[in-house]
């Protein structure tokens, strides 16, 4: 189909971008692979497309304080491909590369990613399973939000219409991995897994362990979490562990690609595989 028409704009700073984002009727365009799809089909109608995707100050990636920030803007290949990003947290640049294809890598942003939250998408879990901060900026100032909490329900986040994600913000972690369940023509998550441990003499400190393409959002997983702190660093602990990830959750999508008992049945095969590769890491 042909989208309905629309007036195109060039932000040339994130102020100008939010100035433009305050008119209503108004939306954000940086690599487009989620927004034009859903134009061509009409369930977008946007006035006004503002093109974010040449803003310098959006993209990037930086250490400091012993921090890592990446700018909402940044492409998928960028995050795949950074040394910095390989040397200290794999799990980021290793989800980056397993987004879509080529095309789909050279041109999607992380912000993007983030803020249609498709529930398939590669990032979330990742991103909850770091603790993430995701930084926000708005007419009314800049707020941080943890990615546990950032992503509400289906393609529905804690992101106001006038206001935009320009980065994310944690702490490297090695001792991570993510595991994905993908569907062939698109790469999507059927079920994708996420797990950053704190292991110490043989103990597992702490655990945190994002999920997505399972249900409607991507989600922490607090009692695998739970299960695994204070444990022994085994395969027996894990194993005990990965059976607790899909007890309580609900709503499991279903479509030609999977059934909801086939995801139901696979959350806990990839919280498996997850574990045990960040547990290597360890």
């Amino acid at each position: 189909m042909i989208p309905t028409a629309f007036e195109y704009q060039r932000a040339t700073s994130i102020d100008d971008a939010l100035a433009r984002l305050g008119g209503g009727g108004a939306k954000l365009l940086a690599g487009g692979h989620s927004l034009i799809p859903l134009m061509k089909l009409r369930l977008s109608e946007p006035q006004v497309l503002v093109d974010i995707s040449r803003l310098k100050e959006l993209s990037g990636i930086r250490q400091s304080g012993g921090a890592i920030e990446i700018g909402a803007g940044t492409v998928h290949s960028e995050v795949a491909a950074s040394a910095l990003l390989r040397d200290v947290c794999p799990v980021i640049a290793e989800t980056a590369a397993e987004i879509g294809d080529p095309q789909v890598r050279n041109r999607g942003t992380l912000g993007g990613s983030l803020a249609h939250a498709d529930p398939s998408a590669d990032y979330p879990a990742t991103i909850i399973a770091l603790d993430a901060e995701i930084m926000i900026r708005g007419a009314q100032g800049s707020r941080t939000v943890k990615a546990a909490d950032f992503f509400i329900d289906l393609f529905t986040v804690d992101l106001a219409p006038n206001e935009l994600i320009t980065g994310v913000r944690f702490t490297p972690v090695r001792a991570a991995a993510y595991a994905k369940l993908h569907q062939r023509a698109s790469h999507f998550a059927i079920v994708g897994v996420a797990a950053a441990l704190a292991v110490d003499g043989g103990v597992i400190r702490s655990a945190r362990v994002g999920l997505t393409g399972a249900i409607s959002h991507a989600v922490r997983l607090t009692d695998v979490e739970q299960a695994l702190q204070g444990k022994q660093a085994s395969a027996a602990t894990i194993d005990a562990a990965a059976k607790l990830a899909a007890a309580k959750l609900d709503g499991f999508n279903s479509d030609m690609h999977a059934s909801a008992e086939y995801r139901q049945a696979m959350v806990g095969v990839f919280t498996r595989r997850a574990l045990e590769k960040a547990l290597s890491r360890a």
